[in-house]
């Protein structure tokens, strides 16, 4: 991963990198070799200019197999990182201080073969999912092992709490 689609602060470090599995694309592997199949036996029992359509299926095969391998999640220290697309390109970053809850979900399937989906759900946002991804349980504990790092501690100094504190105790006395 080359990393020019995303940036790093001084302190800030990868924790995990990752893509969707190439069986992620199986689906539409599926479809493009089948709309060969059917485009091919048209030609020969219908009428041969049918053929054209095989284009099509090797297109759409192709175009998932784009779509997965130009899928790439970045896990750091301070942020989670997605990135698709084919043609164009869709960056997103989500701060771990704008993650509320992770969940991660396998298929049968998934269970059997070690991929799931990690879902992060963000504050004032739409979730982010990282899709089909290898031990989805691990991925998510590394998330969710950083996240509120930075508010474990209490904001403040004592000597700014306390003057907190003071100036509630004068507002209480004047209600009073």
């Amino acid at each position: 991963m080359t990393g020019d689609w995303w940036f790093r602060h001084d302190d800030e470090t990868v924790v995990w990198t990752g893509r969707p599995r190439l069986s992620a694309a199986l689906g539409g592997g599926v479809v493009g070799v089948a709309t060969v199949a059917v485009a091919l036996l048209a030609a020969a029992a219908v009428d041969p200019r049918i053929a054209a359509a095989s284009p099509l299926g090797v297109g759409i095969a192709g175009w998932e197999l784009l779509r997965v391998t130009r899928t790439d999640y970045v896990v750091t220290t301070r942020a989670i990182w997605s990135k698709r697309g084919v043609l164009g390109r869709t960056v997103r970053r989500v701060g771990l201080a704008q993650v509320q809850n992770t969940a991660y979900s396998q298929s049968v399937t998934g269970s059997a073969f070690g991929y799931g989906t990690v879902t992060v759900e963000v504050a004032g946002g739409p979730d982010l999912e990282l899709r089909r991804i290898d031990d989805p349980q691990a991925v998510r504990r590394s998330i969710t092992d950083r996240i509120g790092t930075a508010d474990r501690e209490p904001p403040g100094t004592v000597e700014q709490w306390r003057a907190v504190l003071s100036v509630v105790r004068d507002i209480e006395a004047a209600v009073d």
